[in-house]
């Protein structure tokens, strides 16, 4: 803006002067018999006007080129900024395109994942779908828990009884008879009232519902519970807490029945406590087993250290009469020591002369000294 001001200037000046220029032409043109003097006025009025022309021509010119130089200035600069700036952008793009390109492949392995996952999904319906898969799939869960809360020598996997039956598995106890866990729970009527669209097809649902588990219930006292063999109590595995939940919520006189019974229904979280409890009874009964050879060990414990306080006393004993001959020992030394200096006491002298005197007294030792 600063730089324009003398270019507008200029032009100013050179529309004013062509103006003026004009005006005088006019003049000029219309007066009628000019005389010499006007006539010489008018051409040096004429010729000044061409000078004031000529120069604001040259003013203008000036400030043409001045004005091309500083758009050429202001272009270059714009064309700098703006080829910065196209650069920035594209480094920019090129940065939000590769981390765009890194969240793709992100989403592109999450979408696999999904798939794949939908696919186990599938697969595991398609297990729970029939009655024998249902089956295996509740026997492995079972054993899968069993296996992985007790050691190896306390539960047996298709352990064979009197009767020549072979549960899914049986836990030994402490009193050594086994308590019997079976894995077979009636899944299907389950299935059927949970998918049950209807009033109708739910009651007719529920009423299969209790018609199986009363006739599982029946055949698991009947067959798992032998008087003096196994435990008074079996166990009846569902491989799903939610489908435990809905038996305790909706079909409490199963519960009743099963506990009348003596089938208590557990499942996967009451079986691992369950399992808890009887590692936990395992092990006091182990530490009730080896309490009468913890006592024995003990007792020779104490025997051990009362030989050991004997021969100790007797060592102080020693160590005493040790003392007592040191004693005596030290007290030797010093009459031997007395004696010496006493000895010592007695010297002989050289005199001037060549005679030898006794200087001391010669003195008679007594007994004891």
């Amino acid at each position: 803006m600063t730089d324009s001001l003398p270019i507008l200037a200029a032009v100013l000046a050179a529309g004013i002067a062509a103006g003026v220029l004009g005006f005088m032409l006019w003049r000029l043109r219309n007066r009628a018999h000019p005389s010499a003097a006007t006539m010489d006025e008018h051409v040096r009025a004429q010729a000044d006007a061409a000078k004031r022309l000529e120069a604001m021509i040259e003013i203008l010119f000036k400030g043409q080129t001045q004005l091309a130089h500083t758009v050429n200035e202001r272009l270059d600069s714009v064309s700098q900024r703006l080829g910065d700036s196209l650069e920035k952008t594209k480094l920019s793009t090129a940065e939000n395109l590769q981390k765009l390109n890194e969240r793709l492949a992100v989403i592109d392995n999450a979408q696999k994942n999904i798939t794949e996952l939908a696919t186990q999904v599938t697969s595991l319906q398609g297990v729970l779908a029939n009655k024998q898969t249902r089956g295996a799939f509740g026997q492995w869960r079972m054993e899968a828990i069993v296996a992985d809360g007790l050691p190896k020598n306390c539960y047996e996997f298709q352990y064979t009884l009197s009767n020549k039956l072979r549960p899914d598995c049986v836990i030994f106890l402490p009193d050594k008879r086994p308590l019997v866990v079976d894995s077979k729970f009636p899944l299907e009527a389950v299935v059927a009232y949970r998918d049950a669209k209807g009033d109708d097809e739910r009651r007719q649902a529920a009423a299969r519902v209790r018609q199986d588990v009363t006739k599982h219930i029946g055949d698991i006292a009947e067959k798992y519970l032998i008087p003096g063999e196994t435990e008074d109590t079996a166990f009846m595995f569902v491989p799903s807490d939610s489908i435990y939940a809905e038996l305790q919520d909706g079909f409490d006189d199963l519960v009743q029945k099963a506990f009348r019974a003596k089938v208590v229904i557990v499942s996967p979280t009451i079986l691992m406590l369950a399992i808890h409890v009887i590692q936990q009874i395992q092990n006091d009964e182990r530490m009730r087993e080896a309490a009468g050879q913890i006592q024995a060990e003990v007792g020779r414990l104490i025997d051990d250290v009362g030989r050991m306080h004997e021969r100790v006393l007797k060592l102080q004993g020693h160590f005493n009469q040790a003392n007592e001959d040191v004693r005596q020992i030290v007290i030797s030394a010093e009459k031997v020591e007395k004696r010496g200096a006493r000895i010592k006491d007695v010297e002989f002298e050289q005199e001037d002369s060549a005679t030898a005197v006794i200087t001391a007294p010669v003195r008679q030792l007594e007994a004891g000294e």
